[in-house]
Formats: structure tokens, C-alpha cells, sequence
């Protein structure tokens, strides 16, 4: 059964502390909560990230979407209306986001979650060697604009992607790029993320035309 302390209560406030570093810092995060649950809630884990800030939760979208997780049914279409909701709230220019309360109460079982979260160990160390602030200016103001029409886009097509094997992870993996660029203020991953995305496009297009 689901803990008292897992479910959101109404009027409850995200906290809006230290905003994670890194992949490796936001996996040890929603790990910690993982640890003490049977059940967690979305609303919790946004509250582990301490913050209401878009990076890291572009960041939490890719990772389940990457991970184990995106073979729950009807995970895809979820994940694709928050992306879509949160990205229409950035390119609006607010500051911090609202998701609708349904969203928020949605939950996985914890160990489902942490066999997740061991999944992607090794990649985030992996990926966070990498890091480092430079070309902040694709990171920051109309670079971050860019990555919140794309991420628009992404949203509104992932529900269809459930019907395509491997294209929700394909987009997972550009979301987890974009989120560590907005979080880390790395250029170079909105770049990085810019031409992985083309080119997958291509592919599939390339694809589609030879059928």
C-alpha cells in the first residue's frame, strides 16, 4: 500500500532549493526516495529535486524514458503531455512550472524504480565526465527557447511513438541531453542534442521512403 507521506497533499508546495548538478545528482536523489517508499509519486520526486526549474525535469522525463520504465504502458503518452505542458511554460517565460494534479499523482512501485536507477548507474558517470559550463549562450535565454520548441514538439508526437519500437527511447535520449545542457549550462550538449535529433529524423524518413 501507498505511505501517507508519498501521495501530494492539496496546496502542497514543490520545494525550490539547490537545483542538481548533474545526472549522477539527480539519480541519487530520486535513489533516496526510492529507499524509504513502496510506492512513489511524482509529486515526491519533484520534491527530492528541490526545485521547480526546467532542466532537471527535461533531465527526469529523458531518464524514465531511456530506462526500464518506458515499457509501461501508457508511460510514453504521460511523459509526452508533461513535456508538452512544461515546455508551452517555458517558451511562455515563466520562471518555474505548474503540472496538473493528476500528473503529479501518478506513481511507480519503488522497486521497479531502483532496478531502474541501478540500470543507469554507470552511463551517468559515464556522461557527467563530460560536463562543464561553456557555449552558455545556447544554454541560457534563446538557446533554451530553441530546446523548449523542440522539447514542444517531442511531447505532442510521443504518444504516436508508443506505436514505434525504440523511437520513445530514441527521444528519451535527446531529452536526458537537453535537460544535463540546461542544468550543467553545456552548449555543447544543445548542439550535441540538435544533431542527434536530425539525424535521427533523417533516418526515419530515409526509412519511410524506401518502404
Amino acid at each position: 500500500m501507498p505511505q501517507n507521506e508519498d501521495r501530494p497533499l492539496p496546496g502542497q508546495e514543490l520545494a525550490l532549493d539547490e537545483t542538481p548538478r548533474n545526472l549522477g545528482d539527480l539519480l541519487q536523489r530520486i535513489a533516496e526516495v526510492a529507499s524509504v517508499r513502496d510506492e512513489v509519486y511524482l509529486a515526491t520526486i519533484m520534491d527530492a529535486l528541490g526545485t521547480r526549474s526546467f532542466g532537471p525535469v527535461l533531465l527526469l522525463i529523458g531518464v524514465i524514458l531511456v530506462s526500464p520504465l518506458s515499457g509501461v504502458p501508457g508511460l510514453a503518452t504521460v511523459s509526452g503531455i508533461g513535456l508538452a505542458l512544461i515546455s508551452l511554460q517555458m517558451l511562455w517565460g515563466r520562471e518555474s512550472f505548474c503540472l496538473p494534479r493528476w500528473l503529479l499523482n501518478r506513481h511507480i512501485s519503488s522497486d521497479r524504480l531502483r532496478t531502474a536507477l541501478r540500470w543507469l548507474d554507470r552511463p551517468a558517470r559515464f556522461i557527467d565526465w563530460w560536463l562543464r559550463p561553456r557555449l552558455t549562450m545556447l544554454a541560457s535565454d534563446s538557446g533554451a527557447m530553441v530546446v523548449a520548441g523542440v522539447c514542444l514538439l517531442l511531447g505532442l508526437v510521443m504518444p504516436v511513438m508508443e506505436l514505434v519500437p525504440f523511437s520513445v527511447t530514441a527521444a528519451g535520449l535527446a531529452l536526458v541531453t537537453f535537460g544535463l545542457a540546461l542544468v550543467a549550462v553545456d552548449g555543447l550538449f544543445v548542439v550535441l542534442g540538435v544533431v542527434y535529433l536530425l539525424t535521427v529524423s533523417a533516418l526515419a524518413v530515409t526509412g519511410l521512403v524506401a518502404l
